[in-house]
Parts: structure tokens; sequence; C-alpha cells
């Protein structure tokens, strides 16, 4: 997935409309927004974050995912050494 297009900060747009100046706090605000937006733009335009939300939309994932969960032999919770074995297992 890769996004283009005409994207502007809000900064510029607020600051238009503002008639006694930005304050302190719609400055940060402002900043804030245009931070987030930034972070935003940076994660869709990254490929592994691409390939991570098409595994995690997939289908098949919950059912990996339910597979995941405590055994039933008791509702004992899964210990870190077979967390990390099963981990490394379905990371092949």
């Amino acid at each position: 997935m890769h996004i283009t297009g005409n994207v502007t900060s809000t900064a510029g747009n607020l600051r238009a409309r503002e008639p006694s100046g930005p304050s302190a706090e719609s400055s940060r605000i402002r900043s804030d927004v245009d931070a987030a937006r930034n972070t935003a733009l940076s994660a869709l335009n990254n490929d592994r974050f691409r390939v991570m939300l098409e595994q995690i939309s997939d289908p098949r994932a919950s059912g990996a995912l339910m597979t995941m969960g405590a055994d039933s032999g008791g509702g004992a919770a899964t210990d870190l050494n077979t967390a990390l074995s099963r981990y490394a297992e379905n990371s092949e």
C-alpha cells in the first residue's frame, strides 16, 4: 500500500482561520496533529508494516491465533520458553 496525494499540514490550514493569531495551546495541538499525520503516513508507506497488516487481516490468521491460547489441560498459562519455541516454529 502506498499513499500519495496532496497532504498539507494542519498547522497551515488552521493558522489562516484564526482571527487573533494562534495561541500556545492551539499551536501545540496543531503540532501534535501534524506529528500524528506524519507518523501515520510513514507507517502506511512502510513495507514491513504493510506486510504485517496483510498477515493479521488474513481470515486464516484468526485460527492461528486461537491455537496459541492456553491448553485445555487445566487452563495453565504457557511458559516463556514454550511461547518462544512456538514463535520460532511459526516464523520459519
